[in-house]
């Protein structure tokens, strides 16, 4: 999720947890900790534009990781507050926003390795990675316990801003399970044999859903709204075999076929190459030029090896793509 919802988390878990003994300092050490597992990205900086993605929600966000670290920071905390909260109380702080912070990107499209060494990443792709409507009643609830001092009012406050969230969380995975019936009848009713399909909700809300459909010849794109009244259209898009032979020697392909769980598709545009990560939709939706969300172009270095750099993304292109989300998911 987005800096600021992880944040927040982490804070009221710190409230729930260390709340008495620490009062407001809470909100300095939740902040801290909540943030923690995202620090992957600062390393990623420093590598190519591949090896940071890979790198992210890997390690930092595992559970074997957190056994280490979590006393670590138990013992850091414990020091820097001494008679206010023991080691093991610190510690148990520490392992508590650690963990919310990767049980709610579980819920994401993206895919976290919780049990990291195993080459598995979990993903219920329940909720966008910025959803205010997540973030909000835990906001609201932690005003209203930085105003009070009184430890019993404080918990309470935060409990219910954690109960909405949560029962926003459960209604976000009702709501995809209505969306996959939805998509399975579509297909169906419109004769599409298919291997698998992956539904997903499109940004800052769960109302319109996106579908990729792999089938033995290509893909099939679609979105729904759950105010739809018209049937679901689906757009074909080829696997373009021809183009993937060009690259198989390719490290950073091989990698980047292996983080988008074999959901891409290379493009040539103007006789250039592009990996297209299709988890994450399009910036515009039109067959014969798609822009997909995550693109990489691919550049020639020398004999079959091409080098993948991410294709920047324009404010107009996010502007863009919000306008469309918002008039599609009143409906067809």
């Amino acid at each position: 999720m987005d800096s600021l919802t992880q944040i927040v988390l982490g804070i009221a878990t710190a409230e729930l947890v260390a709340g008495k003994k620490l009062q407001n300092k809470t909100f300095l050490y939740g902040a801290m900790l909540g943030t923690i597992p995202d620090l992957d990205i600062v390393v990623g900086k420093f590598l190519s534009d591949v090896e940071g993605v890979a790198i992210h929600r890997g390690l930092s966000h595992s559970f074997l990781f957190f056994v280490f670290l979590s006393p670590a920071l138990g013992f850091l905390i414990s020091k820097i507050e001494k008679n206010k909260i023991s080691f093991k109380s610190a510690s148990l702080l520490a392992l508590s926003c650690l963990v919310t912070h990767v049980l709610l990107d579980v819920f994401t499209s993206w895919g976290t390795q919780i049990l990291w060494p195993l080459d598995y990443r979990f993903a219920l792709k329940t909720i966008f990675v910025i959803d205010p409507l997540y973030t909000f009643p835990l906001l609201i609830s932690l005003i209203f316990v930085w105003k009070n001092k009184d430890s019993l009012i404080r918990r309470k406050f935060v409990i219910r801003g954690l109960i909405i969230s949560s029962s926003y969380l459960l209604i976000t995975c009702i709501l995809k399970l209505f969306a996959v019936h939805q998509f399975e009848k579509a297909l169906q009713y419109q004769n599409i044999a298919h291997q698998e399909l992956i539904v997903k909700p499109t940004a800052f809300n769960c109302i319109l859903w996106n579908a990729n459909v792999s089938t033995s010849k290509g893909y099939y794109l679609a979105d729904y709204s759950l105010f739809d009244s018209q049937p679901i259209q689906f757009v074909f898009y080829s696997k373009n075999r021809e183009l993937k032979k060009k690259l198989v020697n390719s490290y950073d392909f091989q990698q980047l076929k292996k983080i988008s769980e074999g959901w891409f598709l290379v493009t040539e545009q103007n006789h250039r190459l592009y990996f297209n990560d299709l988890r994450f939709g399009l910036l515009n939706d039109s067959p014969e030029n798609p822009q997909f969300a995550f693109s990489y172009q691919m550049i020639p270095m020398s004999d079959g090896i091409y080098w993948a750099k991410e294709v920047p993304k324009a404010k107009r292109d996010g502007k863009a793509l919000l306008k469309k989300i918002f008039t599609r998911l009143k409906g067809n």
